[in-house]
């Protein structure tokens, strides 16, 4: 059953800035869930680029 698009709860997707910059974007990307309700700007959090073997902001995309 498809979740109907009120729901506070949506998938979005997490894309590396330093990997998107560098001229290949769409490479490193995390998928995650946020509440819509709480956080209604884009998401930015620093994960793992196993792309750059580093620690690197990533930032929501659409």
């Amino acid at each position: 059953m498809a979740k109907k698009s009120k729901d506070k709860r949506i998938t979005i997707h997490l894309e590396c800035t330093s990997c998107r910059t560098s001229g290949m974007p769409g490479v490193a990307r995390y998928t995650t869930q946020k509440n819509r309700t709480n956080n209604p700007k884009r998401l930015e959090l620093r994960k793992y680029c196993k792309y750059e073997h580093k620690y690197t902001l990533f930032k929501e995309v659409k």
